[in-house]
């Protein structure tokens, strides 16, 4: 998965922290947690806030 994998990368946080409030899930922790997924691979500095504001919505989408 790369930065660009919103969706499958959304469904792969709310499988993974599934206990967890997406929306209360601060930038840092999200970066750090997408890193941490099976099948990431990408390059950090490829991330901005925008990605992960991305990533959150769709998390938050993911889990309703």
């Amino acid at each position: 998965m790369k930065w660009t994998d919103v969706n499958d990368i959304a469904i792969h946080l709310a499988d993974t922290y599934s206990q967890v409030d997406p929306a209360r899930v601060n930038f840092v922790d999200l970066m750090n947690w997408v890193r941490a997924l099976p099948g990431f691979d990408d390059d950090p500095d490829h991330c901005g806030e925008r990605v992960l504001e991305a990533i959150q919505q769709a998390w938050i989408d993911e889990a309703r």
